[in-house]
């Protein structure tokens, strides 16, 4: 492959660090919002499983809320809403806010539906031997809805990557922004939209394949 301007290897070398710098806020929100929703997530769905009435009823209406709206309303809804309250956050973590808040919503649906998958007497079977209530959710239901949870939960995740191409409009330069700013320079199109498309299969990819270790993992879990 020849190495001189005008050439896409010259071309993608020159623009290594823009390219990378996009990278980096890609994987960078997308990890955040993954931490973050799959932590709300999980107190959320308990609380959609087990919570008091009035609790459940505010979680309900968050959960179907936030699942019935689109990603990029929600971004730009976060980004020039919270300035209106005088809450001033730059577009990068009005980002990441914007998709935790979103991927939450789903998080808690599924493992709202997996811990009610797991048969009703594991949990009549664990307060019989004396356990509480902390403990019969975290050493009985848990661990058996956590198998069931994982392919949504993996699922949700590669959403979580796909969306925050969508931070361009709010100015953040993850991956596509820094391809599209690299495009206009040498305009070079489908040379680098393949490439950013690359990319996201392998980052795509290595969460799929995060997901089937984990399932490996819970795979002794079969009732």
């Amino acid at each position: 492959m020849e190495f001189e301007p005008g050439t896409f290897a010259f071309e993608a070398w020159t623009a290594r660090y823009a390219l990378l710098r996009g990278l980096w806020a890609t994987v960078t929100t997308a990890s955040f919002s993954i931490i973050f929703a799959t932590l709300a997530g999980a107190v959320f769905g308990v609380a959609l499983t087990y919570g008091w009435w009035p609790l459940r009823l505010l979680v309900r209406l968050y959960v179907d809320f936030m699942r019935g709206m689109p990603l990029l309303v929600l971004i730009l809804f976060t980004y020039y809403g919270l300035a209106l309250f005088q809450v001033n956050v730059t577009p990068y973590w009005a980002g990441v806010i914007a998709i935790s808040a979103f991927a939450t919503a789903h998080v808690a649906e599924n493992l709202r539906g997996a811990v009610q998958s797991v048969p009703a007497g594991q949990m009549e079977a664990a307060k019989a031997i004396g356990l509480n209530f902390a403990k019969r959710l975290w050493y009985v239901i848990v661990p058996q809805a956590i198998r069931r949870m994982l392919p949504p939960w993996v699922n949700t995740c590669l959403e979580i990557v796909k969306g925050t191409t969508l931070l361009s409009v709010i100015g953040v330069v993850e991956l596509l922004l820094a391809s599209q700013q690299v495009i206009a320079r040498n305009y070079m199109v489908i040379d680098f939209y393949l490439l950013a498309c690359g990319i996201y299969l392998v980052v795509n990819f290595s969460i799929a394949q995060l997901g089937a270790a984990l399932e490996r993992r819970f795979s002794y879990i079969r009732y």
